[in-house]
């Protein structure tokens, strides 16, 4: 594939406004503003009480409103694809856990274990975190501009012994999402595996490329090329804004985004250093 001769922001620029006006058009806004919710979580822990992510278009900020820190890591994306898995399939925003911990973290695909670092703690502590953030959407086009809040959840109850994690508690463990985050996800509903989540869950950059993907693929109708700098705009978290930050990210996407092609064999993609190029199924089957 040969360089582009556009200057880098203008290559930016024209791939994001393409991809908004692909989602406009397909009325997949809603789902690209909860797919930047999640790659808007830090991969790692982070002292800042808000962070923020930019497709371009999409302004997603993430705030702690409860004095116990941001959520990050795998945990939190794993538990937002799970509650609106159930969520869409209940028609209910009312979402139960479960009787026990330790079979909530087993539909996970996470082995209860104690102690400090164990997956027990971990698992809770990101569950009080994702909760009790506050989520804001901001768009912001040629022919618009506005924002929302994009909470999770309006109250949640865990009452499970960490403990006695096989025990089943006297009051059930629910989270109640916020009307307007359900409304979307029983309006504009999304095909998620649980069971690809869990065989990527070793890695946040993979169950983000996974969503993205789905997202990107439940509408695609034509080649699309995106320059890698405007991909590190929503999914280099924790990577340097330099040369080498930028190229250490092109290695760690791709190799995230051949895991994810394994579980998602629709996700037909090509790529060289400057470029991620993205093939619908319909032109790979007709031998494009």
């Amino acid at each position: 594939m040969a360089r582009s001769r556009k200057p880098v922001q203008r290559r930016i620029d024209e791939a994001l406004a393409l991809e908004a006006e692909q989602a406009r058009a397909a009325d997949a806004t809603g789902y690209m503003a909860r797919v930047l919710m999640q790659t808007t979580i830090p991969h790692s822990r982070v002292r800042e009480s808000m962070v923020q992510r930019s497709n371009g278009t999409v302004t997603i900020t993430i705030s702690n409103v409860a004095g116990c820190g941001l959520p990050y890591g795998t945990y939190p994306r794993l538990l937002l694809s799970w509650i609106i898995i159930e969520a869409v399939k209940t028609q209910d925003p009312l979402v139960e856990f479960g009787p026990t911990l330790s079979g909530f973290m087993t539909e996970l695909g996470l082995l209860p274990t104690g102690g400090r670092w164990g997956t027990i703690h971990q698992l809770r502590d990101q569950m009080v975190r994702l909760f009790s953030s506050s989520i804001s959407c901001h768009y912001s086009g040629q022919d618009a501009d506005g924002s929302a809040q994009l909470l999770v959840a309006r109250d949640y109850e865990l009452w499970w012994d960490p403990k006695k994690p096989d025990q089943a508690a006297l009051w059930g463990s629910t989270v109640r999402l916020s009307t307007d985050f359900f409304n979307e996800l029983v309006k504009s509903p999304v095909l998620l595996s649980m069971n690809a989540l869990r065989s990527l869950k070793q890695s946040p950059m993979a169950l983000d490329v996974y969503c993205w993907f789905v997202y990107r693929y439940r509408y695609l109708q034509r080649v699309t090329t995106m320059p890698w700098e405007a991909l590190f705009l929503q999914f280099g978290d924790g990577f340097p804004d330099t040369p080498a930050g930028l190229q250490g990210f092109r290695k760690q996407f791709r190799q995230a985004a051949e895991r994810v092609a394994l579980v998602l064999p629709s996700a037909r993609f090509d790529s060289d250093r400057y470029s991620l190029t993205l093939i619908p199924p319909k032109t790979a089957a007709h031998g494009s």
